[in-house]
Protein backbone atom coordinates (compact mmCIF):
# COMPACT_ATOMS: atom_id res chain seq x y z
CA UNK A 1 0.00 0.00 0.00
CA UNK A 2 3.11 2.58 0.94
CA UNK A 3 4.09 2.23 -3.05
CA UNK A 4 1.26 2.73 -4.57
CA UNK A 5 0.56 5.47 -2.47
CA UNK A 6 4.18 7.02 -3.50
CA UNK A 7 3.28 6.85 -6.83
CA UNK A 8 0.15 8.13 -6.61
CA UNK A 9 1.70 10.72 -5.07
CA UNK A 10 4.36 11.47 -7.49
CA UNK A 11 3.03 14.33 -9.94
CA UNK A 12 2.86 13.47 -13.59
CA UNK A 13 5.30 15.23 -15.66
CA UNK A 14 7.90 15.17 -12.67
CA UNK A 15 10.50 12.66 -14.47
CA UNK A 16 13.16 13.86 -16.54
CA UNK A 17 14.67 13.36 -19.67
CA UNK A 18 18.11 10.91 -19.12
CA UNK A 19 19.86 12.92 -21.29
CA UNK A 20 18.64 16.29 -19.45
CA UNK A 21 19.30 17.70 -16.13
CA UNK A 22 16.10 19.71 -14.35
CA UNK A 23 16.36 21.96 -11.70
CA UNK A 24 14.34 25.17 -10.42
CA UNK A 25 15.06 28.51 -11.38
CA UNK A 26 13.47 31.40 -9.31
CA UNK A 27 10.73 28.50 -7.79
CA UNK A 28 10.12 27.70 -12.27
CA UNK A 29 11.34 23.89 -13.48
CA UNK A 30 14.06 24.26 -15.99
CA UNK A 31 14.94 21.52 -18.39
CA UNK A 32 18.81 21.89 -19.40
CA UNK A 33 19.77 19.58 -22.36
CA UNK A 34 22.86 21.44 -23.84
CA UNK A 35 25.26 19.72 -25.56
CA UNK A 36 23.58 16.73 -24.94
CA UNK A 37 24.47 15.28 -28.66
CA UNK A 38 20.49 15.72 -29.37
CA UNK A 39 19.31 14.88 -32.68
CA UNK A 40 15.70 15.40 -32.03
CA UNK A 41 13.61 16.90 -29.52
CA UNK A 42 12.59 14.52 -26.29
CA UNK A 43 9.64 13.87 -26.01
CA UNK A 44 9.51 13.12 -22.31
CA UNK A 45 10.20 16.55 -21.51
CA UNK A 46 7.81 17.36 -17.57
CA UNK A 47 4.76 19.70 -18.50
CA UNK A 48 5.09 22.03 -15.91
CA UNK A 49 9.03 23.01 -17.17
CA UNK A 50 8.92 27.00 -17.98
CA UNK A 51 12.91 27.25 -18.97
CA UNK A 52 13.67 24.63 -21.36
CA UNK A 53 17.45 24.33 -23.01
CA UNK A 54 18.29 22.93 -26.07
CA UNK A 55 21.36 24.65 -27.11
CA UNK A 56 24.56 23.46 -28.39
CA UNK A 57 23.04 19.88 -29.98
CA UNK A 58 22.50 18.28 -32.93
CA UNK A 59 18.60 18.98 -33.90
CA UNK A 60 17.36 19.10 -37.34
CA UNK A 61 14.12 20.07 -37.57
CA UNK A 62 11.51 21.37 -35.52
CA UNK A 63 8.16 19.53 -35.81
CA UNK A 64 4.50 20.35 -35.86
CA UNK A 65 3.39 20.42 -32.29
CA UNK A 66 6.78 19.55 -30.87
CA UNK A 67 5.54 21.69 -27.53
CA UNK A 68 2.32 21.43 -27.24
CA UNK A 69 1.88 19.91 -24.05
CA UNK A 70 4.44 22.07 -22.51
CA UNK A 71 1.48 25.07 -21.37
CA UNK A 72 3.67 26.46 -18.89
CA UNK A 73 6.85 26.95 -21.39
CA UNK A 74 8.04 30.81 -20.93
CA UNK A 75 11.58 30.32 -22.89
CA UNK A 76 13.08 28.24 -25.08
CA UNK A 77 16.85 28.08 -26.43
CA UNK A 78 17.54 26.45 -29.59
CA UNK A 79 20.66 28.20 -30.65
CA UNK A 80 24.25 26.70 -32.14
CA UNK A 81 22.08 23.50 -33.61
CA UNK A 82 21.39 22.62 -37.18
CA UNK A 83 18.03 23.46 -37.46
CA UNK A 84 16.49 23.50 -41.37
CA UNK A 85 13.28 23.15 -41.18
CA UNK A 86 10.80 24.68 -39.03
CA UNK A 87 6.91 23.08 -39.41
CA UNK A 88 4.42 25.78 -39.80
CA UNK A 89 2.64 24.51 -36.12
CA UNK A 90 6.08 24.38 -34.52
CA UNK A 91 5.25 26.44 -31.71
CA UNK A 92 1.52 25.69 -31.58
CA UNK A 93 -0.06 25.38 -27.79
CA UNK A 94 2.95 27.77 -26.79
CA UNK A 95 2.15 30.51 -28.52
CA UNK A 96 0.76 32.64 -25.98
CA UNK A 97 2.92 32.40 -22.83
CA UNK A 98 6.46 31.94 -24.90
CA UNK A 99 8.62 34.94 -23.79
CA UNK A 100 11.77 34.05 -25.34
CA UNK A 101 13.40 31.87 -28.42
CA UNK A 102 16.12 31.30 -29.52
CA UNK A 103 16.97 30.27 -33.10
CA UNK A 104 20.41 31.71 -33.80
CA UNK A 105 23.42 29.87 -35.05
CA UNK A 106 21.23 27.01 -37.13
CA UNK A 107 21.02 26.63 -40.54
CA UNK A 108 17.93 28.12 -41.55
CA UNK A 109 17.03 29.72 -44.34
CA UNK A 110 13.54 30.18 -44.76
CA UNK A 111 10.86 30.02 -42.27
CA UNK A 112 6.98 29.56 -42.62
CA UNK A 113 5.70 33.10 -41.78
CA UNK A 114 2.41 31.29 -39.61
CA UNK A 115 5.60 29.28 -37.48
CA UNK A 116 6.48 33.16 -35.58
CA UNK A 117 3.85 35.69 -36.31
CA UNK A 118 1.23 34.17 -33.81
CA UNK A 119 3.96 34.09 -31.39
CA UNK A 120 4.68 37.26 -29.13
CA UNK A 121 8.04 36.00 -27.69
CA UNK A 122 10.92 37.76 -28.64
CA UNK A 123 13.06 35.86 -31.23
CA UNK A 124 17.12 35.91 -31.76
CA UNK A 125 17.09 34.86 -35.40
CA UNK A 126 21.21 35.78 -36.42
CA UNK A 127 23.73 33.84 -37.85
CA UNK A 128 21.37 31.49 -40.34
CA UNK A 129 22.43 31.74 -43.92
CA UNK A 130 19.23 33.19 -44.41
CA UNK A 131 17.24 33.46 -48.35
CA UNK A 132 16.08 37.20 -47.92
CA UNK A 133 12.58 37.01 -49.58
CA UNK A 134 9.31 38.46 -48.61
CA UNK A 135 7.97 35.53 -45.83
CA UNK A 136 11.50 36.68 -43.82
CA UNK A 137 10.54 40.52 -44.80
CA UNK A 138 7.26 39.98 -42.90
CA UNK A 139 8.37 38.37 -40.07
CA UNK A 140 11.02 40.83 -39.56
CA UNK A 141 8.42 43.71 -39.61
CA UNK A 142 5.97 41.87 -38.12
CA UNK A 143 7.48 39.75 -35.09
CA UNK A 144 9.38 41.19 -32.11
CA UNK A 145 12.76 40.53 -32.48
CA UNK A 146 15.31 40.90 -30.23
CA UNK A 147 17.27 44.38 -31.19
CA UNK A 148 20.73 43.49 -30.07
CA UNK A 149 20.81 40.80 -32.42
CA UNK A 150 18.80 41.98 -35.33
CA UNK A 151 21.66 43.29 -37.21
CA UNK A 152 23.35 39.92 -37.52
CA UNK A 153 20.21 38.91 -40.18
CA UNK A 154 21.96 38.71 -43.47
CA UNK A 155 21.26 37.72 -46.43
CA UNK A 156 23.36 34.36 -47.56
CA UNK A 157 21.50 34.47 -50.67
CA UNK A 158 18.46 37.06 -52.24
CA UNK A 159 16.96 37.36 -55.11
CA UNK A 160 19.48 39.80 -56.34
CA UNK A 161 23.45 39.58 -56.33
CA UNK A 162 23.42 42.68 -54.48
CA UNK A 163 21.97 41.62 -51.59
CA UNK A 164 23.96 38.93 -50.91
CA UNK A 165 26.20 39.34 -48.09
CA UNK A 166 24.13 42.33 -46.58
CA UNK A 167 22.57 42.69 -43.30
CA UNK A 168 18.43 42.25 -44.21
CA UNK A 169 17.63 45.55 -42.42
CA UNK A 170 20.07 47.38 -44.14
CA UNK A 171 18.87 46.08 -47.38
CA UNK A 172 14.92 47.02 -46.20
CA UNK A 173 16.33 50.54 -44.92
CA UNK A 174 17.67 51.19 -48.62
CA UNK A 175 14.29 51.15 -49.77
CA UNK A 176 14.07 47.57 -51.40
CA UNK A 177 10.37 45.89 -51.08
CA UNK A 178 11.16 42.08 -51.54
CA UNK A 179 7.56 41.15 -51.96
CA UNK A 180 7.60 44.08 -54.63
CA UNK A 181 10.34 41.46 -55.84
CA UNK A 182 8.67 38.36 -55.81
CA UNK A 183 5.36 40.25 -57.04
CA UNK A 184 6.93 41.68 -60.32
CA UNK A 185 8.86 37.88 -61.07
CA UNK A 186 5.05 36.24 -61.01
CA UNK A 187 4.21 38.89 -63.26
CA UNK A 188 6.94 38.58 -65.45
CA UNK A 189 6.82 34.85 -65.39
CA UNK A 190 3.00 35.51 -66.16
CA UNK A 191 3.19 37.87 -69.47
CA UNK A 192 5.99 34.93 -70.31
CA UNK A 193 3.39 32.25 -70.55
CA UNK A 194 0.92 34.66 -71.91
CA UNK A 195 3.42 35.45 -74.49
CA UNK A 196 3.82 32.05 -75.20
CA UNK A 197 0.18 30.86 -75.76
CA UNK A 198 -0.32 33.87 -78.17
CA UNK A 199 2.53 32.33 -80.30
CA UNK A 200 1.28 29.14 -80.19
CA UNK A 201 -2.51 30.34 -81.15
CA UNK A 202 -0.98 32.46 -83.96
CA UNK A 203 1.41 29.55 -85.38
CA UNK A 204 -1.86 27.41 -85.30
CA UNK A 205 -3.90 29.98 -87.41
CA UNK A 206 -0.76 30.68 -89.78
CA UNK A 207 -0.67 26.94 -90.06
CA UNK A 208 -4.28 26.06 -90.44
CA UNK A 209 -4.93 29.00 -92.88
CA UNK A 210 -1.95 27.49 -95.15
CA UNK A 211 -2.93 24.41 -95.00
CA UNK A 212 -6.13 25.10 -96.03
CA UNK A 213 -4.99 27.23 -99.37
CA UNK A 214 -2.72 24.74 -100.08
CA UNK A 215 -5.72 22.05 -100.54
CA UNK A 216 -7.47 24.87 -102.39
CA UNK A 217 -4.58 25.16 -105.01
CA UNK A 218 -4.27 21.39 -105.20
CA UNK A 219 -7.93 21.17 -105.86
CA UNK A 220 -7.72 24.34 -108.33
CA UNK A 221 -5.26 22.06 -110.16
CA UNK A 222 -6.50 18.80 -110.06
CA UNK A 223 -10.01 20.55 -111.71
CA UNK A 224 -7.85 21.83 -114.20
CA UNK A 225 -5.85 18.45 -115.28
CA UNK A 226 -9.43 17.36 -115.84
CA UNK A 227 -10.37 16.39 -119.46
CA UNK A 228 -12.91 18.78 -121.13
CA UNK A 229 -15.82 17.81 -122.00
CA UNK A 230 -17.06 16.97 -125.85
CA UNK A 231 -19.13 19.12 -127.55
CA UNK A 232 -22.73 18.11 -128.22
CA UNK A 233 -23.05 17.88 -132.06
CA UNK A 234 -25.84 20.19 -133.57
Amino acid sequence: QAFFCLLLCIPWGSSCPPSCQCTERAGAKAVLCSSRHLEEIPEDIPRDVVFLKLDANSITRIPGNAFRHLSHLEEIDLSRNAIEKIDGAAFKGVAAGLRSLDLSGNRIRSIPKEALLALKAKLRLANNPWHCECALQEVLWEARLDLDSIQDITCHTAPREEYVGKPLLQVLDAGVNLCGVRQRTTDVAMLVTMFAWFAMVVVYVVCYVRHNREDSCRHGHYLRALPSAPAHAE
